[in-house]
């Protein structure tokens, strides 16, 4: 009788964790799933904690509800999956709004990410460069071209749509600069659209055109009992043993598989294992990349990351305006780049005379010096700089948290996603037991991550033999 597959996943965030249901799915039965995460705490950057009595994120806060195809998003498939449907609840307030000069503006409609294809909607806001966006007889893109966002859209339509647009939108998202980021990776349907379309404009509404929404549809949720039941209840499915606190150090090709090689140096352990997925960030999946394949180790490892802090403060009953929060341009000299009004784009956190729950995001890519600042100098800047963006004093806080995430966000330049599929190309051909999954190398949020997880279970599935339709 045939031994039972044993499967490693290194880290336990979402990515890992969607992975090992999948396994727990599609495997065969008795399949051996083992899930070792060093901290003493599953989910990543999924974090609910409790502030001022309530529920609120100290991570990622919500989902895409739908994929780029119009279909339901891989987060949501999983939630469904867990028997988490019913909670799933969607903003009540979708609004938002920009910091320019100092006063807030909504953020205009119709645009992709801040690229926008309708000229007129964005004027309030930011001036497109007169006449820039000309046809030139030939698509914007060539058909494997990889630009960086700001350097397509400051060409096409000028600096300040950059600046008071683009930017903060992917600030937002990624912590980083549009003049860095990859068009084909951050805006992938806009790429899509670039390589057949020969105007800015006329790409974002092509891109929209490809993946219509329905008038009224949500288009971000999150769960009412918070995104932490999410990880625990993957964690419960997929049937996997969960080894906290359990580094791994080494990895090693052996002729039956893979040794891992788990705790402190001065009492290690060794475990066999039949296919290793690796699920976590890419510095880490490198150190463990440099023994069995060293040239992608090194690919790898130059992935960088930027830090962020989320402060988040409960607030009696400040004088907050309806909107689900605001963006930041760095242009503005602020430490914040985002904000969230919790309880005001929530309206099942919100509680009869509670506090308001106010989160600000600090922290860009290459300005990680306003990060070495203490947890006190912190919320004071956040919240002397809220009341002067909102033109009225906020109440002092009954109670505040500041949540440091430190190498978080990936920054994905120019040929990213190039550079990823040469990687996985080659771990196909030399060690196919061996898969890589997660923000690092997919791109970030909830769905992204489950699908590279899920995806990556069904490459070690069929690398063993077996079937994973």
């Amino acid at each position: 009788m045939a031994r039972p597959w044993r499967v490693a996943i290194v880290g336990g965030g979402i990515t890992g964790l969607a992975g090992a249901v999948r396994l727990r799915d599609r495997a065969p039965a008795g399949t051996e799933i083992t899930v070792y995460e060093q901290s003493g705490r599953l989910g990543g950057k999924l974090r609910t904690g409790e502030l001022a009595g309530g529920p609120v994120e100290f991570g990622a806060e919500s989902f895409l509800m739908r994929n780029p195809a119009g279909a339901e998003s891989s987060a949501v498939a999983l939630i469904r999956r867990l028997g988490l449907g019913g909670s799933i609840v969607h903003p009540s307030v979708g609004q938002a709004a920009l910091v320019v000069d100092g006063g807030l503006r909504p953020v205009p409609g119709g645009t992709l990410v801040g690229v926008p294809g309708d000229l007129e909607k964005v004027a309030a806001v930011a001036r497109p460069a007169a006449d820039a966006d000309r046809d030139a007889g030939r698509p914007l893109l060539g058909p494997d071209e990889d630009v960086a966002v700001g350097a397509l859209v400051r060409d096409r339509l000028g600096d300040q749509v950059v600046d008071r647009l683009v930017d903060p939108m992917l600030g937002g998202v990624y912590a980083g600069r549009a003049d860095e980021l990859s068009l084909v990776t951050t805006m992938p349907a806009l790429a899509r659209a670039a390589r057949t379309t020969h105007t800015l404009v006329g790409a974002v509404r092509a891109a929209q055109a490809a993946a219509p929404r329905a008038p009224g549809a949500p288009v971000f949720g999150t769960l009412a009992g918070g995104l932490s039941t999410l990880v625990e209840a993957a964690a419960r499915e997929s049937g996997a043993t969960i080894r906290r606190d359990a580094a791994v150090r080494e990895l090693h090709r052996t002729p039956a598989g893979w040794r891992l090689t788990v705790g402190p140096t001065r009492d290690p352990e060794h475990v066999e294992a039949d296919a290793v997925l690796l699920a976590v960030p890419a510095r880490p999946a490198a150190r463990l990349l440099a023994g069995p394949a060293p040239d992608v180790a090194g690919t790898v490892g130059g992935l960088d990351y930027a830090s962020v802090a989320l402060i988040t403060m409960a607030l009696p009953e400040p004088e907050l305006p309806e909107l689900s929060g605001f963006l930041v341009p760095a242009t503005e000299g602020l430490l914040i780049k985002a904000s969230t009004f919790f309880t005001t784009k929530w309206g099942h956190l919100r509680r009869p005379d509670g506090p308001a729950l106010v989160r600000a995001s600090v922290g860009r890519y290459g300005d990680e010096a306003s990060l070495q600042l203490t947890d006190d100098d912190l919320v004071a800047t956040v919240h002397r700089e809220l009341s002067k963006v909102l033109d009225t004093a906020l109440p002092t806080p009954l109670a505040r948290h500041v949540q440091r995430w430190g190498g978080s966000l990936p920054q994905y330049t120019p040929g990213h996603l190039a550079r990823v599929a040469a990687v996985r190309a080659a771990l196909r051909d030399a060690h196919p037991t061996l898969a890589l999954a997660g923000a690092g190398y997919d791109g970030v949020g909830i769905p992204v991550c489950v699908r590279s997880g899920e995806h990556a279970a069904e490459e070690i599935i069929t690398a063993l033999g077996g079937s994973a339709a």
